[in-house]
């Protein structure tokens, strides 16, 4: 018999000899194991004796396409991507092109300077949302590490992601990461904190770019905080079209601050700036 032909066996129609319920149940559980869920994040850096942390891979980005296996090898510090146990996604978030990045891997602790926080992955093709950026790693006597960028969002109706935070420095603090842009329409990500630091705190990541049609630019983040002088907040991300600018990031605090970040600009149609950060 041709694969596939349905044909009629003890009052009941089958496909191959396997029963129409059963055979539908099996379509489902199949459909649910070949499609991925979101990008998986990437491995946290390795500890370094002698200075900076090891670094981190990039989260790898959504899977797009059902029947995707995953390679053999996962190692530390190597983006990957993780099937859901189960049937975890909704019949929506099933289709291809609207799933979420993966976070970026946190940066790896170094005697000098901290390791640098993984970028974030983007997100599907259409909906998804961007990732958060991984975490800077601690730099005990030197440079924290800095923050990795937020991932992009979607071309619609979908949002970036925020930047990291900035890692601890024992003189500077890490730097924080950039929000991710916006596709067509949708706000900018939020830039991440930058880090404590005993001397110096570190300069807020700056706010990410508006979607191309209608969106509001992302907000600058905060500056560090130190115990000599803060950090500089991060400018705001700007508007294209229609929407107003991002605020700027407010300047970290210590005996001395640091100044606070720009205000993104307005839409080139319709918008206004955005506020500047408080010093």
């Amino acid at each position: 018999m041709v694969l596939g032909q349905r044909r009629r066996r003890r009052g009941r129609w089958t496909r191959n000899g396997i029963r129409a319920h059963q055979d539908r149940r099996g379509r489902r559980q199949r459909r649910c194991r070949g499609l991925l869920g979101a990008g998986g994040a990437g491995g946290a850096g390795g500890f370094s004796l002698g200075g900076v942390g090891g670094p981190v891979g990039r989260a790898a980005p959504p899977d797009r396409l059902p029947g995707w296996s995953e390679p053999a090898a996962v190692t530390a510090g190597t983006a990957r991507s993780a099937t859901p146990p189960g049937c975890r996604w909704s019949r929506w978030q099933r289709r291809p092109g609207r799933r979420p990045g993966g976070a970026g891997g946190t940066g790896g602790v170094g005697v000098v300077n901290g390791g640098h926080g993984g970028d974030a992955g983007n997100a599907g093709l259409l909906f998804g949302s961007g990732g958060l950026g991984g975490t800077g790693g601690v730099g005990v006597g030197g440079k924290g590490g800095a923050a990795g960028h937020g991932g992009d969002a979607g071309l619609l109706f979908s949002s970036a992601g925020p930047g990291g935070t900035g890692g601890f420095g024992g003189s500077t603090g890490g730097a924080g990461g950039s929000g991710g842009n916006a596709g067509q329409l949708g706000c900018g990500g939020i830039g991440g904190a930058g880090g404590f630091g005993t001397i110096t705190g570190g300069t807020g990541g700056t706010g990410g770019t508006a979607g191309r049609l209608v969106g509001v630019g992302g907000a600058g983040g905060a500056g560090g905080d130190s115990t000599t002088t803060g950090g500089d907040g991060g400018d705001g991300g700007n508007a294209v079209l229609i929407g107003n600018g991002g605020n700027g990031g407010n300047a970290g605090t210590g005996p001395t601050t640091g100044a606070g970040g720009t205000g993104g600009t307005g839409g080139n149609l319709l918008g206004v700036n955005g506020f500047d950060g408080l010093t």
